[in-house]
């Protein structure tokens, strides 16, 4: 069986990508979670990654890293990872492609954090070049596609890369314009999203790192999480 190794569900957004692919399309895997911040008696990241960050894949004798390359791993052995219909499977890939290495400036500035909600500060030029480059991504897949996911009618590999998307739209309050509202909403009620969630505020490890970038874009208006 597959194991996935992920650090804290709350911040660890890169993680968040293939666990809800899994996930949402009922592949089998052991989850071993390693969290932030080198606790007494946790594994160092480098024990089992290459590059000692997550998310990391197990399939036996074989180790794969770096989300993208285990979505396309896992594309080789599950069908229905990517849409089947060769122009949507083509969009879906150039979209996650662009998720994958760009949007620096919405990562730097609102970075994952399920639980709390946060008022922005300062926005930036490039955060909102972002943001509204993200939501016309969004709004040629729905309105090309039909929705209600990116690419289709079902949950497939482009929706898991911008999962993290729709957390960061619900901490920081973030509008994409056009039909991303229905699809926020879409995402937000997906069975292996809530799981997630529902994870991510049961949490009490904190990082410092990742508090203090989240505290930086701007005023925690809630803290849903449980107590540290």
């Amino acid at each position: 069986m597959y194991q996935l190794f992920i650090a804290n569900k709350n911040y660890s957004s890169w993680s968040l990508r293939p666990w809800v692919l899994m996930r949402a399309q009922g592949m089998p895997f052991i989850e071993r979670q390693v969290p932030f911040g080198n606790l007494p008696g946790q594994p160092e990241f480098s024990s089992f990654s290459p590059t000692g960050s997550v998310p990391v894949l197990i399939d036996g004798d074989l180790t794969v890293w770096d989300s993208l390359a285990i979505v396309e791993y896992l594309a080789e052995h599950h069908e229905g990872v990517w849409p089947d219909d060769a122009a949507a499977r083509a969009w879906a890939r150039s979209a996650a492609a662009e998720m994958h290495s760009g949007f620096r400036s919405l990562r730097n500035i609102c970075g994952m954090s399920c639980g709390v909600r946060v008022r922005l500060g300062e926005r930036p030029a490039g955060l909102e070049s972002d943001i509204a480059r993200i939501g016309e991504l969004w709004n040629q897949g729905l309105d090309r596609f039909g929705g209600p996911f990116l690419a289709g009618d079902r949950f497939t590999a482009v929706d898991a890369f911008f999962a993290p998307v729709i957390f960061r739209a619900q901490t920081y309050a973030l509008d994409f314009g056009g039909r991303s509202g229905d699809y926020i909403a879409t995402m937000l009620k997906q069975a292996a999203m809530r799981e997630w969630y529902d994870a991510a505020l049961a949490e009490t490890w904190r990082d410092q790192p990742h508090e203090d970038e989240v505290a930086a874009s701007g005023t925690i208006t809630l803290d849903l999480r449980a107590s540290a």
